[in-house]
């Protein structure tokens, strides 16, 4: 049986998720990327709650039109926005995307941003 990309990110994530879990105090940082953009989000998995939020749609899309600049500085916002709120250490959720590219540019950025993996 043929199984489409969709379904083998879906089971990889699922393997994922067995063992990474986000606290109040070590939220999961989570990517998901579509075909244009990327969005990050900070996770408790305890009371089951998105803590932050952000994505490329918050950047200034007239300065450069490259995905992997942009999710670095999609990275580096949901840092600053992370240590505004007080939390400096997270766990690095890829959900099932293989890290290089965007998902390596956003950990890359986070970093950059002061977050501690």
């Amino acid at each position: 049986m043929t199984i489409n990309r969709k379904e083998q990110r879906k089971r990889r994530h699922f393997r994922i998720r067995k063992v990474i879990k986000g606290t109040s105090e070590v939220p999961r940082l989570s990517v998901f990327r579509s075909l244009r953009h990327i969005f990050v989000q900070l996770i408790d998995d305890t009371q089951n709650k998105t803590i932050l939020s952000a994505s490329d749609h918050e950047l200034d899309k007239k300065i450069q039109n490259c995905k992997v600049s942009d999710a670095t500085k999609v990275g580096e916002l949901i840092a600053k926005k992370a240590l505004d709120r007080g939390i400096k250490a997270v766990c690095f959720d890829r959900s099932g995307y293989a890290y290089h590219g965007q998902v390596r540019a956003v950990a890359e950025g986070a970093r950059k941003g002061g977050l501690k993996f």
